[in-house]
């Protein structure tokens, strides 16, 4: 059985050094406070909240971890994106203004213009959305071609038709699809008047026509859970290969700017929920999630909850790996792409 070492290996000893830190909060908030620097209000809020999340519910935290090691290998695998270029199909342009980006991030992408984009290994083909929440992923299809012939292509479209998906799918090799969990979010904040179901008939549409990427973003309303359990029952039933789970950043410029991320505990509680709900599937934590301590805390926090990857990880993740006799597996593209290579089929299965 993948992930299953004898009794008494390295493997089980870190296990086991691993969930009787799990009761010792006090031990944890201080060997996490030790590795920061300053020793900020920030650091203290956070060490307090990484302790509350490691001592909660320690029977959750052990069947979590069974069900990693009962279904995937001892293998971890970490993504550094160097060699994947974001791509803007509308430059900084969106009709949207959500509440979270307000076109921010699409200003650090490139322009699919750009003679030099086609350098690298992969592309990320995005952009901003038009009132409708679409990508207008068919506005440049003659430059897309021509990328497609040397770079390997994942793609952000949004909530596009079966029309345009017909007309890009023989250029896509991953799409990465924003879900989003309750009407109430999506009207907050992309201002649109969708239902749980309206992103659900989307995914099941792409995935007729090619390999999807759900991603949901946790605290996306504000910082705050609200639908995120609700899309995690809606995707439980469709038999992931994948799925990356993405954090709120308060970004400045934004109606969200001086909001908090969501709670640490709240974020490795459902963190937990998902590796249990989906045993099989490949979870990541992606790349879109706040820096500095917050970071080091989340990053150790979905290694020992039983996710599969992370993007970017920080060294704090690193050493739970270790400690957790892990192999790691190193990537340089973004991470949806790297899924057809770490697949694993669980127990008497073949990678």
């Amino acid at each position: 059985m993948y992930g299953c070492a004898p009794a008494g290996s390295v493997f089980d000893a870190a296990l086991r050094h691993c969930y009787t830190a799990l009761v010792s909060a006090n031990h944890h908030q201080v060997m996490f406070m030790q590795s920061q620097t300053p020793r900020s209000p920030t650091c203290e809020h956070v060490a307090l909240e990484f302790a509350r999340a490691l001592s909660s519910d320690p029977a959750r935290w052990r069947n979590a971890w069974r069900v990693r090691t009962g279904h995937h290998r001892s293998t971890i695998r970490f993504d550094r994106p160097t060699q994947t270029v974001p791509v803007s199909l509308t430059g900084g342009r969106c009709a949207l203004h959500c509440a979270h980006c307000g076109g921010h991030y699409l200003r650090h992408m490139r322009s699919i213009a750009d003679p030099g984009v086609g350098g690298a290994k992969s592309l990320l083909i995005s952009g901003g959305c038009d009132p409708q929440g679409r990508v207008p992923v068919t506005s440049h299809l003659q430059e897309v071609a021509r990328l497609h012939e040397r770079c390997r292509l994942n793609w952000h479209v949004g909530l596009i038709d079966e029309e345009a998906m017909c007309r890009i799918a023989p250029y896509v090799e991953m799409i990465s699809f924003d879900v989003v969990g309750d009407a109430q979010t999506a009207q907050e904040v992309y201002g649109l008047e969708l239902t749980l179901d309206d992103y659900m008939r989307t995914l099941d549409m792409l995935r007729r026509y090619a390999p999807v990427v759900p991603h949901l973003t946790l605290g996306l309303r504000a910082g705050r859970l609200s639908g995120e359990r609700l899309a995690l029952q809606a995707l439980q039933a469709r038999d992931l290969e994948a799925l990356v789970l993405i954090v709120l950043i308060p970004t400045e410029g934004t109606p969200y700017a001086h909001c908090s991320p969501p709670a640490l505990p709240e974020v490795t509680a459902f963190m937990l929920e998902a590796r249990m709900a989906l045993p099989t599937t490949l979870l990541y934590l992606g790349c879109m999630r706040p820096h500095g301590e917050y970071r080091q805390a989340l990053d150790e926090l979905a290694v020992r909850a039983g996710l599969n990857g992370i993007v970017s990880p920080a060294r704090a993740a690193e050493r739970a790996a270790a400690e957790l006799g892990l192999e790691v597996t190193w990537g340089d593209e973004c991470c949806a792409l790297g899924i057809s290579g770490v697949r694993d089929r669980g127990a008497g299965g073949e990678l």
